[in-house]
């Protein structure tokens, strides 16, 4: 894991919530002064006190750790408001229907802006048979290829995974939607292309 609780996320929710450390450290079942210990960075909360904590400040376990209260913007459930996330070490591809703190191989992963496609990273559409294939002429080496394809409707999200060395290409049921692709150096791009019936 990069971070523990820090005492400054400790203190500024509890500020937010307008509560004195003896108000905390009551709800929590500890002393003020260990409260106190906590913010000052003079000690650590013990893990099991993580969730009584959270709970006390009104924030999840994910939320202590990441520093940031999470406000999910995204409460009507629209998956083209989801978030994409990849993890740089061990690269697993995660989508989030929301505001979300997500940490893969001990590493806070912040979520993917979407850039519109360039020269460099056009993807073709064809719609076909209830199908819909996606593919492109992209590099696909060890050291620069596409990492994922996917088609993000009202349904939720279709992923394909892709590796080095393999086609650049995707197949999804025909349900509409935005197609989405990440490049392992340029990131995470939107596919604006014109869609082709056949």
């Amino acid at each position: 894991m990069d971070s523990y609780v820090t005492g400054g996320t400790i203190k500024a929710l509890r500020e937010k919530n307008k509560m004195t450390q003896r108000a905390l450290a009551e709800r929590i079942g500890v002393s003020d002064k260990t409260v106190s210990k906590w913010e000052t960075g003079r000690g650590l909360p013990d893990l099991s006190l993580l969730e009584p904590l959270g709970a006390a400040l009104g924030v999840s376990v994910a939320e202590l750790f990441s520093g940031e209260q999470i406000t999910n913007r995204n409460r009507a459930g629209n998956p083209l408001r989801g978030k994409f996330y990849v993890c740089p070490v061990c690269g697993n591809v995660l989508f989030a229907m929301g505001e979300a703190a997500i940490h893969c191989c001990g590493v806070a992963l912040p979520p993917l802006e979407a850039e519109e496609e360039d020269a460099d990273h056009i993807l073709k559409v064809d719609d076909w048979d209830g199908e819909r294939y996606v593919t492109g002429e992209h590099p696909m080496r060890k050291d620069h290829y596409l990492s994922f394809i996917a088609q993000v409707n009202d349904r939720g999200a279709d992923i394909v995974k892709l590796w080095p060395e393999m086609v650049a290409e995707a197949h999804f049921l025909k349900q509409g939607g935005v197609i989405y692709a990440y490049c392992n150096r340029h990131g995470l791009f939107q596919v604006k292309r014109e869609r082709h019936e056949t």
